[in-house]
C-alpha cells in the first residue's frame, strides 16, 4: 500500500496518494486536486511536475546514469546498433535475430520518397533552415498516406507509419542538404546500414561512389544511439501533448522537430561549434574566455555545460569524447577547434566556479565537433539529432496512445486585469 502525503491549506487537509517508481523514484498524485479543492499546483517549466508514468528511459541525474527500458546506455553504446536499439526502445525488449532482420526490413524499404515530393524541395527557397523543412516534410508525408492517419499501437496500422518515419527522416535530411548545395537526390542502396546508407545519400556522387570509414559510420551509428530517447525533454513532451488530441504520428513528431528546433534543445551543439570557432578566429585565450563566462555582469556563455537534468556529468558525454578522438585520427584531421574544446573542458573541471555548480561537458559539447569532422554542415546539426531521437518520440505517441490518457490541459493562474466595462472609442 503507497503511503501518502497530506496538503493542507486554510485548515482544510487532503491526503494524496503516492506512487512509487521501480527505481524508487515518488511522485504525489494530485490528479484530483481541483476537483476536490478547486485549487491547482504552479510549475512554470514543469520541472516538478510529472506529466506520465513511463516504461521506456530512466535517468538519475544524480548519478549520471542513462538507461533505455532497463539496459545502461554505455553497454548498448559498446555492444548494440542504432537499429536494435531502436527496436528495443519502440518494443521494449532486445530483438531476437529474426526480429531484428524483420524490422530492419521493414526499414530498408521505407527508404526513398516519393517522387511528386521533389518539387517540395525544389519549392523552399535555396537558404530554408533545414530544421524547417524537416518539419514540413514530416507532415506532407501524410499527404502520401492518409490511411495511416491513425493512432493505431499495434499491428500494420502502427509498424508501417513508423517505419516509414524512421527510414525516410534520414533521406529527407539528405535531400534538404542536396538541394541546398545544389546537387541531385541520391537514391538509397539497399545493401547499406541504416547508417550507411544515410552517410551514402548524404555524400555520394554517383551510386556506389561513398563507403565510409568504418570508425566514421560507427560514430554516426553510435550518435543516433546516445540520441534515441532522454526521457520526458522538451520536444518529446511536446509530442506527447500534440498525440494526445489523437493527432497522427506524421504531425505528432512534425510537432516534435518544431520544439527541437530552439538553441536550448536540439540546437544547443550548434552552439558549441559558433563559441569554439569565435574564440579560434578571434584569437580569444580559453582562459581568459572561461574567466568571462564566470562574471555575472558578461554576456559570454560557455555552451555544451552543465544539464538540466544531469547534475553529476552527461554519461553520453563520456562516451562519445573517444568517438571524437577516433574519427579525427582515422580521417587524418587535426581539428584546432578539439584542442580548444579540450583545453575548457580541462579547465572547467578544476575549476571551483564550475565544479561547484556542476558545469561538467554535455553531449552536445562533443558532438559538434564530431558531426563537423565527418562533413555535417552546422546548419543540419540538429536535423541530425531529430535522426536519433525519432524511436524516441514514436515509443512515448505510441505508450501515451496503449495508457489511454487524455488530452494534455494544463491550467494557469490569471494576472490580468478583473471584469471592466467596454469604453467607446469616442471616450478613450
Amino acid at each position: 500500500m503507497s503511503e501518502k502525503a497530506t496538503l493542507e491549506y486554510k485548515g482544510k487537509k487532503l491526503e494524496l496518494e503516492s506512487v512509487v517508481g521501480s527505481e524508487g523514484e515518488v511522485g504525489i498524485d494530485i490528479t484530483q486536486l481541483r476537483a476536490k479543492t478547486g485549487m491547482i499546483t504552479l510549475d512554470p517549466g514543469y520541472g516538478n511536475t510529472g506529466s506520465c508514468t513511463s516504461d521506456i528511459t530512466f535517468i538519475d541525474g544524480e548519478k549520471g546514469i542513462l538507461r533505455h527500458r532497463g539496459y545502461a546506455i554505455e553497454e548498448l553504446a559498446e555492444k548494440s546498433s542504432f537499429m536494435e536499439t531502436t527496436f528495443l526502445v519502440l518494443y521494449g525488449h532486445l530483438p531476437s535475430a529474426g526480429e531484428l532482420s524483420t524490422f530492419e526490413g521493414d526499414i530498408r524499404s521505407e527508404a526513398g520518397l516519393h517522387y511528386g515530393m521533389k518539387s517540395h524541395f525544389e519549392g523552399f527557397p535555396d537558404d530554408a533552415p533545414p530544421m524547417a523543412v524537416l518539419s514540413a516534410i514530416l507532415n506532407a508525408l501524410a499527404c502520401y498516406n492518409t490511411e495511416l492517419l491513425t493512432t493505431a499501437t499495434e499491428g500494420p496500422a502502427f509498424t508501417v507509419p513508423a517505419a516509414k518515419i524512421i527510414s525516410k527522416v534520414r533521406a529527407i535530411a539528405a535531400w534538404t542538404y542536396r538541394t541546398s548545395v545544389g546537387k541531385p537526390f541520391m537514391p538509397p542502396r539497399p545493401d547499406l546500414s541504416y547508417t550507411g546508407n544515410f552517410l551514402h545519400m548524404m555524400f555520394s556522387e554517383t551510386f556506389n561512389l561513398y563507403e565510409p570509414l568504418p570508425e566514421v559510420e560507427r560514430a554516426m551509428d553510435l550518435f543516433f544511439i546516445l540520441h534515441a530517447d532522454h526521457e520526458q525533454n522538451c520536444s518529446t513532451s511536446t509530442v506527447r501533448l500534440v498525440g494526445s488530441s489523437r493527432a497522427s504520428l506524421f504531425s505528432s513528431v512534425a510537432a516534435g522537430v518544431g520544439a527541437l528546433w530552439g538553441p536550448l534543445h536540439g540546437g544547443a551543439n550548434t552552439e558549441v561549434i559558433k563559441m569554439l570557432t569565435n574564440i579560434h578566429e578571434n584569437g580569444i585565450d580559453p582562459k581568459e574566455y572561461v574567466e568571462q563566462a564566470k562574471d555575472k555582469n558578461s554576456d559570454v556563455k560557455l555552451m555544451g555545460f552543465g544539464h538540466r537534468v544531469y547534475k553529476s556529468f552527461d554519461p553520453r558525454a563520456k562516451i562519445l569524447k573517444g568517438q571524437v578522438d577516433n574519427v579525427l585520427k582515422a580521417l587524418k584531421i587535426d581539428d584546432p577547434l578539439l584542442d580548444i574544446a579540450k583545453e575548457l573542458e580541462e579547465m572547467a573541471r578544476s575549476d571551483p566556479y564550475f565544479v561547484e555548480r556542476n558545469l561538467y561537458p554535455n553531449v552536445d559539447f562533443y558532438s559538434g565537433i564530431l558531426l563537423r569532422a565527418i562533413g555535417i554542415p552546422v546548419e543540419m546539426f540538429t536535423v541530425l539529432f531529430a535522426i536519433g531521437r525519432m524511436p524516441g518520440w514514436i515509443a512515448n505517441w505510441r505508450e501515451m496512445h496503449v495508457q489511454s490518457l487524455r488530452i494534455n490541459r494544463p491550467r494557469q493562474i490569471y494576472t490580468g486585469e478583473t471584469l471592466r466595462s467596454y469604453v467607446p472609442m469616442a471616450d478613450r
